[in-house]
């Protein structure tokens, strides 16, 4: 490949673009220039031709020596950093902090700083250098610089040097149920498990258990019109939730819903069609639980409840506007915004404002549906707590959003919309993957304080105490498409990992929660042990889980003791089938069937079966398998395994606890297999309702084997 343009590769440096990369094998791979053209571009910078580079790269310059203050400062509690100040050369700066709590600082100490003054043409810009000191306070601060007559202020943000785990968990090893949600129906729910469900779920696994957590699927909002998305990692906002997870019955006002046995009915009918099709239907249970939730809706409020709704909607203010109203649109012009009349296409046009004010019931109804689900939250954690639960709920953050959906509508200034985020090819995937999601924009990140995503995790963790963070290399680079380019010919985009991680650190310091990353996949060795440095968990899925180090052993499983501490250790993961239909293979004839492999299927039978013996093998040696093992005697050996290890989460998917064979999610398919729509069904592959799980042995048997694994000493 033919060397990049040296005015291109300084470009992409100063926008953090990748020119080059190593790939999951070790090998080196150089990026196209029509990559690094398109990803600039999708960055706002035109970089096709030289004339473009040398002005883009001298707009740059003079944009940076413009800026009096930089756009936002992240700095670590207990350590002092420096930061600059751009003035007319010459003249005085004086600097205060204004702290969250109002107080002021005064008197940073000024450092050397010999760069030489920038020409403006109009003016010569001078360069000084302060101090921060270690002794600022946690929080979301305000920095202010009195230049001459002019007053500045730019976001100062201190961050937390290391999360240290909730003092209720303090030194404990727990363990935790993994579900995805929607597929866990009860007798009395309406066709998709829903928050009613996941409180009993987590009563049972709590109280009859000792579980310490319940780790659900992603439950961001999907577009509330059919054909309603599937995926929860493909949603249409990641701050606000799906209603789709509400229990009608459990809202306030439903007592004095006249007609009630009308809605028994209805709820009947629904559950008779659901269990006629063998897929979750969420249309079908949409279009009746929405119609319920109206009949609600229009019950007139007690005054209480009326203040505690308009307090929600305080708190939420212009995003959860923007959200319902985005909701409204969507019921009248569907679900992608690029198609809408123009007069709709951006939240700030008046058009949208008019809209909003001639549909306000709708626009209310989709504000008041949120605020139902934050209550149905709060009663979920809360109950889980209650039942003994160290952590209670676990949230799942998934990577991006929709590109036609609310958030990118909302956010288009934030979002970089001519590229989509994906993962380059790796040893499971080899095709790579392409997420159509548009991914943050670092630049405008920096440029409003990192606001849109520290509201974001704020949301997540308003009612739990632990959040998952799908894909988490991601808030280090992520690997950028430019759109129409298949996964191979992305890069890697850089973001500030330092400010990232750290807000994501301080928003559950103040929720007294746990991070736990998902490091899975091509992740550089550093960065996992920059994340147990600042005290976030990883992910350990025992089938990855392989010695690399000992050139004698390379490929047999890792011994238990050599783990990791500071993880979530699972057997299995969602993109992976349950460990039943792992153990027989189903993941190799699904790809070979789907055509999602790149080397011949016995090849990979053969790798497969090598990989499972070298596991019992080592269950063996273990001493926890015997010679003639069944499947449920191999899988809970498994989770017994994971009890040797010295992971402080241990995590059990009720998949693998009811003995279901089916995989829930194939990588690299959309259509092509009923992703996120299988019901959870036993080893038969019957549905299975919630009240059947609670008196199923085999799922006592797992449950119990990883309560007496996190109780006995490593």
């Amino acid at each position: 490949m033919p060397e990049i343009p040296e005015s291109l590769g300084e470009l992409a440096r100063r926008y953090g673009v990748a020119t080059e990369y190593e790939d999951w094998s070790g090998k080196h791979v150089d990026v196209p220039e029509s990559t690094l053209v398109a990803v600039l571009a999708a960055l706002g910078v035109q970089a096709a031709t030289e004339n473009e580079r040398a002005a883009a790269i001298a707009a740059h310059d003079r944009e940076h020596w413009l800026r009096a203050l930089p756009p936002t400062i992240v700095t670590r509690a207990d350590s002092e950093s420096s930061f600059w100040v751009h003035v007319t050369h010459g003249e005085p700066a004086g600097l205060w902090i204004r702290l969250e709590d109002g107080s002021v600082r005064t008197g940073l100490r000024q450092l050397e700083n010999h760069t030489p003054p920038y020409d403006l043409g109009d003016r010569l810009v001078g360069e000084a250098t302060f101090e921060l000191p270690a002794d600022l306070p946690l929080g979301y601060h305000r920095l202010y610089l009195q230049a001459g007559s002019s007053e500045f202020s730019t976001s100062l943000i201190v961050v937390p040097a290391k999360l240290e785990m909730p003092p209720r968990l303090g030194a404990k090893r727990i363990w935790g149920l993994a579900t995805q949600l929607y597929s866990v129906a009860s007798k009395k729910s309406w066709g998709v498990g829903d928050l009613t469900d996941l409180t009993d779920l987590a009563v049972w696994s709590a109280a009859k258990h000792g579980a310490g957590y319940i780790l659900v699927n992603p439950m961001h909002a999907a577009a509330p019109v059919a054909p309603m998305e599937p995926s929860p990692y493909l949603p249409t906002s990641r701050r606000y939730v799906n209603p789709l997870y509400l229990r009608p019955e459990a809202i306030l006002e439903f007592a004095e819903v006249r007609r009630r046995s009308r809605i028994r009915r209805r709820r009947v009918e629904l559950q008779d069609a659901i269990r006629r099709s063998e897929l979750i239907d969420r249309d079908l249970a949409w279009a009746a639980k929405r119609e319920v939730l109206e009949s609600v809706y229009r019950v007139k409020r007690s005054a209480g409840r009326q203040l505690a709704y308009d307090a929600y909607r305080a708190r939420e203010g212009r995003s959860l506007d923007d959200f319902a109203i985005w909701c409204a649109l969507a019921e009248r012009h569907g679900p992608d915004w690029h198609r809408w009349p123009k007069k709709y296409t951006r939240p700030s046009n008046p058009a949208v404002a008019a809209y909003a004010a001639k549909h306000a019931d709708t626009v209310d109804f989709h504000r008041w549906l949120q605020w139902q689900l934050d209550d149905q939250l709060a009663t979920a954690q809360s109950t889980a707590m209650r039942a003994g639960m160290e952590l209670g709920i676990m949230h799942d953050l998934a990577v991006g959003v929709d590109p036609n959906g609310a958030d990118a509508w909302a956010m288009q200034d934030v979002l970089a919309l001519g590229v989509t985020a994906g993962a380059p090819p790796d040893e499971f995937n080899q095709l790579g993957q392409d997420w159509s999601q548009p991914p943050w924009r670092p630049d405008q990140l920096i440029a409003k304080g990192y606001e849109p995503f520290r509201a974001m995790v704020n949301a997540i963790l308003r009612h739990a105490s632990g959040v998952r963070v799908d894909h988490i290399i991601g808030l280090f680079r992520l690997w950028w498409i430019p759109k129409g380019a298949p996964p191979t010919e992305g890069t890697y985009v850089h973001y500030d990992h330092e400010a990232m991680i750290g807000i994501l650190a301080l928003e559950a310091h103040r929720a007294e929660a746990v991070v736990v990353g998902e490091d899975l996949g091509t992740v550089e060795p550093w960065v996992r042990d920059y994340l147990a440095r600042r005290g976030l968990l990883g992910t350990s899925i025992l089938w990855f889980e392989l010695d690399r180090d000992d050139p004698t052993a390379v490929g047999r499983p890792l011994p238990a003791q050599r783990w990791r501490e500071f993880c979530l250790s699972s057997v299995t993961t969602h993109d992976l089938p349950p460990t039943a239909g792992y153990l027989a293979g189903e993941h190799v004839r699904l790809r070979a069937e789907l055509g999602l492999l790149t080397r011949p299927v016995e090849e990979e039978l053969a790798d497969d079966r090598a990989e499972q013996s070298a596991w019992v093998d080592e269950l063996r040696r273990a001493g926890l398998l015997g010679e003639r093992p069944g499947v449920h005697d191999t899988v809970l050996a498994l989770y017994r395994y994971l009890g040797r290890t010295p992971s402080r989460l241990l995590c059990l998917s009720l998949a693998d606890a009811v003995g279901e064979m089916r995989t829930q999610n194939q990588p690299g398919t959309t259509d092509e297999y009923p992703n996120w729509r299988v019901p959870l069904g036993g080893p038969e592959g019957r549905r299975m309702y919630l009240e059947e799980v609670f008196t199923d042995p085999y799922a006592a048997a797992l449950c119990e084997a990883l309560r007496a694994a996190v109780n006995t000493q490593v």
